[in-house]
Order: C-alpha cells, then sequence, then structure tokens
C-alpha cells in the first residue's frame, strides 16, 4: 500500500548524486509511520499505551539509484505478525517511471518501557492484521 512520497532533497544524496543508503531507513521509518497514522493509530500513541516497538532487523536491496528532486513513493505493510514482534516490507519507487528502487524489511520487537519484551496489546495486533 503506497503511504507516503518524498522527494530527494540535495542532503539526500553523496558525491556521486546518487541518494545516500542510510536515506532509505529514514524513509522506511516515514512509511511505518505513515501506514500507521492512516489507520488511525500514531507512534505516539502506541508508545503512550506502554509499547516500545524498536527495530531489531533491517533488510534492503537496493535495485536502482534514487537522485536529487526525484519523487519517490514509500510503500509499507506489516506481515508476519507474532505475539511479540512483526515485520514491515518497503518497496521504494521513482513516481515519474515506477522505476524499483528500495525493496526491504525490518522487524520489530514489541517491548515495555524497561525494555523488557512484551506482547502486543490485542487492539495493535488487530490493526497489524488488518487488511487493506
Amino acid at each position: 500500500m503506497k503511504v507516503s512520497e518524498i522527494r530527494v532533497l540535495y542532503a539526500d544524496t553523496d558525491q556521486m548524486g546518487v541518494v545516500n543508503n542510510v536515506n532509505y531507513l529514514r524513509w522506511f521509518e516515514i512509511g511505518r509511520a505513515e501506514w500507521l497514522r492512516a489507520r488511525g493509530k500514531s507512534y505516539k500513541e502506541i508508545e503512550a499505551s506502554g509499547c516500545q516497538l524498536p527495530v531489531v532487523e533491517a533488510n534492503l536491496r537496493y535495485h536502482a539509484p534514487a537522485r536529487y528532486d526525484d519523487i519517490c513513493e514509500i510503500f509499507a505493510a506489516p506481515s508476519n505478525v507474532r505475539a511479540a514482534s512483526a515485520v514491515f516490507d518497503y518497496q521504494i519507487t521513482r513516481k515519474s517511471d515506477g522505476q524499483k528502487l528500495v525493496s526491504g524489511s525490518t522487524r520489530h520487537a514489541c517491548i515495555d518501557g524497561s525494555g523488557r519484551v512484551r506482547r502486543f496489546p490485542e487492539e495493535l495486533v488487530a490493526l497489524l492484521n488488518k487488511e487493506d
């Protein structure tokens, strides 16, 4: 599901004029946050309920470079939701030609305020498993 668009800023690029790879993880975070927000739940609300979702694993595959001033579309959706962890899958494409730029995933643990693993609240499990 498309959740956001972002325009590549000059500051996002390296000396070769290509988006620096670290930016894609930030764009994945935008995708996660916007996916949740589109379903009526913000990260801030999730954290207020006593559940934090740190990234415990990240995978990225680069398909083509994004460059300055490209408009990129971020697609994100959860998968593999378990009792205390979930995976978000991503794809980032260039809007002008639909070229796939990056695909990947992040795995998130559910922890409490003191860093101990906890089960997802039932409401969050239902939200993450909700089909579009």
